[in-house]
């Protein structure tokens, strides 16, 4: 169930939109609405609902005004009004998605899409940055062994960047700048390291956590002291969660 808030002027347009919402579909829980544009910037200051839903013609301050006097833009907004001509300037106004009035059964049932999508990918972005801020940089570095042109290498876990897959082959980079070309899958290599700084974040990568610098939220990208860009995958985000 989506818990949503409502902005408009009108008391009787409030209304309508309000039966509209928990009527055409059983996902919509209204827990607040306004007529004063104020008091819901209030509001919003202090909760943070699933999704805002934001009439455009309001007297006092139109939609667009009050998305910029948001504090808190945690949660998606859908701009709702009887006039086609916005659409464009609320998509540009970072609108998730845009109803006409009187709403159609398809329409929201495709905007409510858009919402459910947007909150689980920012849930789990949010909460991968809680683990990368959080996560205890103490050293759990052993020696690995690695067999490799007829001889063993005895690597400390600490100077290891980043592991990287090439089919049959790994490659483990190191922070000298040395590279260590391994006739190991990546899963093989996986096994070698430890598991708590280590962890698989993309089908080709394994990254040393406590490498990190950087994680690019919008891009999807872990920057590590060395400056290398890793990409991490939509699947293995779950399993960084489930990891921890």
């Amino acid at each position: 169930m989506l818990e949503a808030v409502i902005v408009d002027d009108e008391v009787k347009a409030l209304q309508s939109l309000s039966w509209e919402l928990t009527n055409l579909s059983d996902e919509v829980d209204i827990i607040a609405s306004f007529t004063d544009a104020h008091e819901a910037l209030d509001y919003l200051e202090r909760n943070t609902p699933d999704c805002l839903f934001l009439d455009i013609e309001m007297p006092a301050m139109d939609g667009f005004q009050f998305i910029k006097n948001l504090k808190n833009k945690d949660f998606p907004v859908v701009i709702t009004t009887a006039y086609n001509q916005y659409a464009l300037q609320a998509l540009k106004n970072e609108a998730i998605d845009y109803l006409l009035k009187p709403i159609d059964t398809d329409d929201l049932q495709v905007t409510i899409s858009k919402i459910k999508k947007y909150n689980t990918k920012n849930l789990t972005i949010d909460k991968l940055e809680k683990i990368l801020l959080n996560f205890n940089a103490e050293s759990h570095s052993k020696k690995i062994t690695i067999n490799t042109d007829g001889k063993l290498l005895f690597l400390n876990s600490d100077d290891i960047l980043y592991a990287e897959s090439d089919g049959n082959y790994s490659t483990i980079f190191l922070s000298d700048g040395q590279k260590i070309l391994l006739t190991k899958k990546l899963k093989e290599v996986n096994n070698l390291l430890p598991d708590t700084s280590f962890f698989r974040i993309h089908n080709s990568y394994i990254i040393n956590l406590n490498k990190i610098k950087e994680f690019l939220k919008t891009d999807g990208y872990v920057v590590l002291e060395s400056n290398h860009k890793i990409p991490v995958s939509r699947q293995k985000k779950s399993d960084f969660l489930d990891m921890l």
